[in-house]
């Protein structure tokens, strides 16, 4: 008697080809958030690029209306480091509208930099959450196939009277597949994940130099130009 996946497959009862088949559908969505997350990930990285040394050089002119102008910009909002410039641009020259004092202004900026780099992860964060429930619960709905054909096979030995591989194969098999499956995809969900996490974790950081940058072009302007 052969004994591969297809025999396997043909030998296991419908519970178990019920849990292999969700395990299946999770492994697919799985692939579908890492590849949508990296498409995201491509276009910040890219629009970044582009922007990022435009704003740099508007800032260093002292055109800080043009680098909101620039930065806010539709077709810019994909990129973290163009969406953390406006920000702080905007809270900075609001607080000056305000007549806040020059620290105060420096400090809104702040702020709004960090609320930018905040919403921001919280979207490249989507879907994350969905990774890593399947990374955990992945091994429990497999073990759950596994008990199902278990027990399908004392079942078998219970009805034939037999422990001979005839009566035990169908129930062997679910033990086997599924097991299989519930350990794969999650091992494949918790690659993934760490995957889009570090990723993730260079966009914060390049955030947070982003907004350093901005709060000492500040500072740096209001000692050359004290009000």
């Amino acid at each position: 008697m052969q004994w591969g996946l297809v025999e396997m497959w043909g030998l296991m009862a419908p519970l178990a080809k019920g849990v292999a088949i969700l395990l299946m559908i999770l492994s697919i969505i799985s692939l579908y958030l890492f590849i949508e997350r990296q498409l995201v990930f491509y276009r910040a990285k890219s629009k970044s690029k582009n922007v990022a040394p435009q704003l740099a050089g508007m800032l260093k002119r002292g055109q800080i209306q043009e680098a909101l102008k620039l930065s806010s910009m539709k077709e810019n909002q994909g990129s973290h480091l163009a969406r953390v410039t406006a920000a702080g641009i905007k809270e900075f020259l609001e607080g000056k509208q305000h007549n806040l004092s020059v620290e105060e202004q420096i400090e809104t900026a702040q702020r709004g930099c960090a609320r930018a780099a905040t919403i921001f992860t919280q979207e490249l964060n989507r879907g994350l959450n969905t990774l890593a429930t399947i990374a955990t619960s992945s091994p429990f709905i497999g073990l759950f196939g596994t008990i199902a054909g278990i027990i399908n096979a004392f079942r078998g030995m219970h009805e034939t009277g037999s422990g001979g591989i005839g009566a035990v194969a169908g129930g062997i098999a679910e033990a086997l597949v599924t097991t299989a499956f519930g350990i794969g995809v999650a091992i494949l969900a918790l690659w993934l994940f760490s995957f889009l996490r570090t990723r993730i974790d260079i966009y914060g950081a390049e955030m947070a130099n982003t907004s350093s940058e901005i709060v000492d072009f500040f500072i740096r302007r209001a000692q050359e130009k004290p009000e």
